[in-house]
């Protein structure tokens, strides 16, 4: 089929079952190990929450200690971010993401060596540098497999691993912690950092041989199928006017869309980092239930997330329904911190962040491949995730800094909750044309 016949197939197909049905071929045979993968990654985070009770009693490490040593896992991740992704784009996605992921096993695996502050420092900034690229490359990748009016729910189905993270993560970490501590002589602290780091190094070589690099590198498409997924692909690139690796460093909108993430991480971090603590000093004090609450508000986020983004797919809006998140997350945090001595309205109140916030993740990420394409997405892709990430660097110390003087984290709760609010209005209202345009809505089946 030459290129003038491939886009003509492209047009006549582009509402078709036929179409459908190829798209949710190449979802199936990507989407599970990339959610695996996406999965324990997210498991370092839910684990390193759980563990901070085992370091400060254990080891003696304060809240400002803790937050240092989880923002130095983002100073880590956002310092290699971007050349990591340039590596990626060079070497390819499958040898990258492969070393990637054997690489940050063994870092985190290694954490069950730390015995002092210094150490745990240097272990979650290498953690962060090993890691690096991960995200994005994978965000990358799914812009060179999926067309963009079904990238809502395809972005959605990548992030929805971060949200079982939590819900497996959560009640997991509890049961080890509960159940494992003084198991064949090993903490169970030290149980958690291996059932999260191993793993990693098998996936990372079932990534270098299982996943193809590019449409036409896939000998399990047909000529028929990969024409249309190129064609559909390359339409939509010509509305975008930045190409370029290094165009993309200086494009506006990538520099805004860094900053809206870096409002949104901040938020997040909040809540990946500090729900066990809040569930915890509301008076919980059952570790194992600790764990199962802390799976609500994935398990929330999981559930919006989906819906979310079918419906943004449907209706090809995905501003609206991130600002929509984003004031259900502010609305999350301001009820935690009215709420923070009442279990049950606690749980409530971070089943609410868990959704908005959560959701909001994904929402976002439908949003840089308006601007950039081709090796201006690997490389904006990668910037705009690192400036956003130093909202993490933030997020983590702030929180620690705010509960070491003052003995609580509801002050910091609430100015989460304005930061939250803050970025819904300039996603309303301060994006530019390019970024507030409806993609092609996906036809209702």
């Amino acid at each position: 089929m030459n290129s003038q016949a491939a886009v003509m197939a492209g047009h006549i197909a582009v509402d078709s079952n036929e179409e459908k049905a190829l798209i949710s071929k190449v979802a199936w045979r990507l989407m599970p190990l990339i959610m695996l993968c996406y999965l324990f990654a997210f498991f370092d985070r839910i684990n390193i929450s759980f563990a901070k009770f085992a370091l400060q009693s254990e080891l003696g490490f304060s809240d400002t200690v803790y937050g240092l040593g989880a923002s130095l896992f983002v100073v880590g991740y956002v310092a290699f971010e971007v050349p990591s992704n340039m590596l990626l784009y060079k070497f390819g996605p499958n040898r990258w993401i492969a070393r990637i992921m054997v690489s940050w096993g063994l870092a985190t695996a290694a954490m069950i060596f730390v015995t002092s502050e210094w150490q745990f420092y240097v272990l979650r900034f290498l953690i962060g540098a090993m890691e690096a690229g991960f995200s994005p490359g994978i965000l990358y990748y799914l812009t060179i497999w999926f067309p963009a009016k079904y990238r809502g729910r395809i972005t959605s189905y990548f992030f929805v691993a971060s949200a079982c993270s939590g819900l497996i993560g959560g009640p997991a970490a509890g049961l080890i912690l509960g159940h494992l501590d003084g198991f064949l002589g090993i903490a169970g602290w030290h149980w958690l950092f291996l059932a999260g780091g191993v793993p990693c190094i098998g996936l990372g070589i079932m990534v270098l041989f299982y996943l193809d690099n590019s449409i036409e590198s896939a000998k399990w498409l047909s000529r028929s199928e990969k024409d249309h997924l190129s064609s559909q692909i390359s339409q939509q690139a010509k509305n975008i006017r930045t190409h370029s690796m290094l165009g993309a460093f200086k494009a506006p909108a990538v520099l805004l869309l860094g900053g809206v993430y870096f409002l949104i991480q901040i938020v997040s971090y909040g809540l990946n980092f500090w729900v066990p603590h809040m569930i915890r000093a509301s008076g919980v004090t059952n570790v194992t239930w600790v764990g199962v609450l802390s799976a609500v508000p994935y398990l929330c986020g999981a559930i919006c997330m989906v819906v979310v983004g079918r419906l943004s797919d449907r209706s090809g809006e995905r501003r609206k329904f991130l600002c929509a998140l984003l004031l259900m997350g502010s609305a999350g945090f301001l009820m935690a911190g009215l709420f923070d001595q009442n279990p049950a309205l606690l749980v409530f109140a971070v089943a609410v962040m868990g959704a908005g916030v959560i959701a909001s993740i994904p929402a976002f990420w439908t949003l840089p491949a308006k601007v950039v394409h081709g090796a201006a997405a690997a490389s904006g892709i990668a910037l705009i995730n690192t400036l956003g990430h130093f909202g993490g660097i933030v997020s983590p110390i702030m929180v620690g800094r705010v509960r070491d003087m003052t003995g609580s984290t509801t002050p910091a709760l609430y100015v989460i909750a304005i930061c939250a609010f803050i970025v819904a209005m300039i996603v309303l209202f301060g994006l530019p044309e390019q970024l507030r345009r409806k993609d092609t809505p996906v036809n209702k089946t």
